[in-house]
């Protein structure tokens, strides 16, 4: 299989591996300045604990501004001291409500205890105080930042990404547009003039079953045509029924596919299903998924259309007995360039796709395929006109 997209694909699998790895690098780093500071929050912790050691047990009045002034200086950890009962006899840097205070500092002490390991203040022999702390306001940022900037990251490259692909699918619009006006144009004046030919033959009484036949053929590149010429430019949608479309387009693909191709058409509605369509276009539509079934069963298997209402949808399945597509190609068949034939541009399913999606506002996917058994193309419309 080969697509003339596998450059984009591997520019984005770059800019990925170049975002995943700017994230990891990004959480390792900050992961040591995290484990870092945690360490460095313990080392002023335990010299809290110490000086508060101190303030209890020690005579000496000299040291008393040092000590006040050590544990004055912590502003931003929060601590609380249990006594050996379990009640808390000091607390800073923790907002306490005024209702169910003891309540709230045990549980802060839980909190603390899981975050932290206490450190243990020995007041004398027989009495021992449990410190326990809970992390910075800056380290509790510090912690989440890795998580932001992924986002920033990720969005960012979501940007270039959405920018990228816009400017791809205006430079292909542009290219779609060109190519199917310039090919109308050319296909103008050969269909003309077979035309006066045709007309020159039948006043020459050449056999008028050949000339039926001839100006069918003529009549079909003239359609053809106007097909291209539709392409970049707003179709006209108009009420038609869609059986009517559907066994018009199946009994063209009847005559001109081998015998050993047999082609069905059903539909469970007893009443014609009227929906908004430009009849030329998906025409087209049906032919082109007929044909790639057609090659898909290499000349010998079975087609079938289905049509049903769910709703104030009409779907239309079509299905082969074909070699089946992959579950990882069921978007890419879409794409232009994307073909498994060793001839041809890879454009026919993307056609497809703008005069579904783009001119018909539907749907088009693949809803199932097997290898080696088959595929069904299901298309989803709008009956309701102003949609």
């Amino acid at each position: 299989m080969k697509t003339s997209f596998n450059n984009l694909k591997k520019i984005k699998y770059i800019f990925s591996s170049i975002a995943l790895l700017i994230v990891g690098l990004s959480m390792y780093y900050t992961h040591l300045l995290t484990k870092e500071m945690a360490q460095e929050e313990r080392q002023r912790i335990s010299l809290w604990a110490e000086a508060t050691h101190r303030l209890v047990t020690d005579t000496d009045e000299s040291d008393l501004a040092f000590l006040m002034k050590v544990i004055e200086g912590n502003t931003n950890i929060p601590v609380l001291v249990v006594d050996e009962t379990g009640n808390v006899t000091v607390h800073r840097n923790i907002e306490v409500p005024e209702e169910n205070s003891e309540e709230f500092l045990r549980t802060m002490a839980k909190k603390f205890q899981r975050e932290n390991q206490p450190i243990e203040i020995t007041i004398d022999e027989n009495v021992k105080h449990h410190l326990y702390y809970g992390n910075s306001t800056m380290l509790n940022k510090l912690e989440y930042y890795p998580y932001i900037q992924w986002g920033i990251i990720l969005a960012f490259f979501a940007i270039i990404f959405f920018v990228f692909a816009s400017a791809k699918r205006s430079e292909q619009n542009r290219v779609w547009v060109g190519l199917s006006k310039e090919t109308a144009h050319q296909l103008g004046t050969p269909i003309s003039s077979l035309l006066a030919w045709v007309e020159i033959l039948k006043e020459e009484k050449v056999n008028p079953d050949l000339m039926t036949e001839m100006e069918k053929d003529v009549n079909r590149l003239r359609t053809i045509a106007e097909r291209f010429s539709k392409i970049g430019s707003i179709p006209e949608l108009s009420p038609i029924s869609i059986d009517a479309i559907l066994q018009n387009s199946l009994s063209y693909m009847r005559k001109r596919t081998s015998n050993k191709v047999q082609i069905t058409y059903q539909t469970k509605s007893e009443e014609p299903i009227v929906v908004a369509l430009n009849q030329p276009l998906f025409e087209w539509v049906i032919e082109n998924l007929c044909k790639n079934a057609i090659d898909a069963m290499e000349g010998e298997g079975h087609i079938n259309v289905d049509v049903f209402q769910e709703k104030e949808k009409v779907v239309i399945d079509v299905s082969d007995t074909g070699k089946g597509i992959p579950k990882s190609k069921f978007d890419a068949v879409f794409s232009p360039g994307f073909t498994t034939k060793k001839r041809g541009w890879g454009l026919g399913l993307s056609l497809v796709k703008r005069i579904i999606e783009e001119y018909h506002k539907g749907k088009i996917f693949v809803k199932h395929s097997e290898i080696d058994k088959g595929t069904t193309f299901r298309i989803i419309l709008n009956k309701d006109i102003k949609n």
